[in-house]
């Protein structure tokens, strides 16, 4: 087997790999905690079901990570971070190539464990992975992301540098809606910059974020760079208060968001805390009809709603309100299954209490008077009686005192409203508490540009009902979308995960002496 010593490490060569442990889709009976590079069993007396949405039947169980295991995984990156701090940025980047192609290796079998934990369709699940990945092939530029600024001879004989540096121990808090994609945004961002990191997964669906770890590790990762620890409400506020976190990352629900970016900040440590959504699609009746149809219902009802960035409000201008039946047509089409039938366009969500808080919503919507246009509350899925199943929805003549709009549903479920004219859709777009993304679908580009320049919302898309954008930029949702102030992934990521040092140095003309010539080539190390 090809081996090379570094830095006192041996990595693999990725072509000659050991089977990993989940290979095949595999979910073990019990979810382990990752201290110091070892995958250990818990001694936890306490402990969470992980359950198959399609069937609710036990995959896995989740510790409490105790006191004493969530200390040493913090305190094994304290101590890792002492030697990986001062790799080269050459070193971690061949970390990271290693470890792009060992995702890419392993992406059908990471996205199967996140349909049988989080529901997904399985193209869908390896979608999710394959965003996750985007974020890890751009780290792999680190040498041109992290470099910093020089200007030399600011005064006489003296010069000016700046250059970031890693923080020390990050954490990451991962939601249940993307198992793969938000752990790839959050470790390998903080590893790249010389962080250590001990990472929280989602304790409802963490077997694709252990397999991701264990990837890590394959790729060469030393002991105890990257730990993970499980639990709920204690091992979030145990990330909060522990004196040796430098900075959090979360993703999840606004009630989470808000304790965690409050209590963090609190702390003195740096928090980025990306929330609740409500993503509007304005719809002109001057938009490519089909288009635009089948757009919509993609974006509304792909992965189940159950997406931070789900075209879930439907602002419908003037005459395009006419479509509105004809999208209905096509969403009752949908086929709801289990995520692995070949057959599923959408799956379950994620539990039977997620289930009946969007059957409510939907119920007070049609209490408060809006039309029901296509109830997808008692859809029946004959090989998965027991699953928490959501059919597509779509509520019309809804206005924005309703509860189903003022709130995220997070299931799938198109709130439709209407208006005469671009500025009325624009006003009410911008009145919505929310600003992580929003949608313009039109074939005017005067129309596309107005609404861009005044809409108030970190994301848009013109006639692109998901504007997620690609690692070049960050994920830049804001008001009530986001807390903190460098956003997730791209050059912002990067910025969150470093502090800035800036070295002003002067040495005398006057003092120069000779030195030794050297003729032979030089060599980066």
């Amino acid at each position: 087997m090809l081996a090379r010593r570094m830095r006192g490490s041996v990595w693999r060569n990725p072509g000659a790999c050991r089977t990993l442990s989940y290979a095949g889709g595999q979910v073990p009976p019990t979810t382990q905690n990752v201290i110091n590079g070892q995958f250990r069993e818990s001694t936890a007396d306490r402990w969470i079901d992980v359950h198959n949405p399609a069937t609710n039947q036990v995959v896995t169980r989740v510790p409490h990570s105790t006191s004493d295991e969530m200390n040493e995984a913090v305190a094994s990156a304290k101590e890792a971070f002492k030697t990986w701090s001062k790799t080269t940025p050459l070193y971690r980047q061949q970390i990271m190539f290693r470890y792009q192609q060992l995702i890419k290796d392993n992406l059908k079998d990471v996205a199967k464990l996140i349909t049988i934990e989080q529901g997904k369709t399985h193209p869908d699940a390896e979608g999710d992975v394959m965003r996750g990945l985007q974020v890890v092939e751009h780290l792999c530029g680190n040498m041109n992301l992290l470099l910093g600024e020089h200007l030399p001879g600011i005064s006489k004989d003296m010069d000016l540098t700046s250059y970031r540096v890693p923080l020390g121990v990050c954490a990451g808090i991962a939601p249940f809606n993307f198992p793969a994609m938000i752990p790839l945004w959050m470790f390998p961002t903080g590893v790249i910059c010389g962080n250590t990191y001990v990472m929280k997964p989602s304790e409802r669906d963490p077997t694709a974020c252990m397999a991701l770890v264990e990837l890590f590790k394959e790729a060469g990762c030393p002991d105890g760079v990257v730990n993970v620890i499980h639990g709920q409400h204690d091992c979030v506020n145990f990330i909060c208060d522990h004196p040796d976190i430098r900075a959090i990352s979360f993703v999840g629900g606004d009630a989470a968001g808000r304790h965690i970016y409050n209590r963090g900040s609190n702390n003195g440590k740096r928090v980025q805390s990306n929330m609740g959504a409500k993503n509007h699609g304005v719809i002109m009746p001057d938009a490519n009809k089909e288009y635009t149809i089948n757009q919509l219902i993609g974006a509304a009802f792909g992965a189940a709603g159950q997406r931070c960035m789900a075209l879930t409000t439907a602002v419908v201008v003037g005459e395009a309100k006419e479509w509105i039946p004809e999208v209905a047509e096509k969403a009752a089409k949908l086929v709801v299954s289990a995520g692995h039938e070949a057959k599923a366009d959408l799956g379950p969500v994620i539990s039977p209490e997620s289930k009946e808080r969007i059957l409510r919503l939907i119920q007070s919507a049609v209490d408060q008077g809006a039309d029901l246009l296509l109830d997808g509350r008692n859809v029946q899925v004959p090989d998965y009686p027991n699953g928490n199943f959501v059919g597509p929805t779509i509520i019309g003549n809804m206005n924005t005192d309703m509860d189903a709009y003022k709130q995220e549903i997070f299931g799938p479920v198109l709130c439709c409203l209407y208006v005469d004219t671009l500025d009325e859709a624009i006003a009410l777009v911008n009145r919505n508490k929310y600003g992580n993304g929003t949608a313009i679908f039109t074939t005017n580009g005067a129309t596309a540009r107005k609404f861009t320049s005044e809409i108030d919302v970190g994301q848009i898309g013109v006639n692109v009902p998901i504007p997620v954008p690609l690692p070049v930029m960050s994920f830049t949702g804001s008001r009530g979308s986001f807390l903190g102030d460098s956003h997730f992934y791209g050059k912002q990521g990067l910025h969150f995960y470093t502090q800035t040092k800036t070295v002003t140095s002067l040495w005398r003309e006057g003092d120069s002496t000779d030195s030794n010539k050297a003729t032979a080539m030089p060599v980066q190390r």
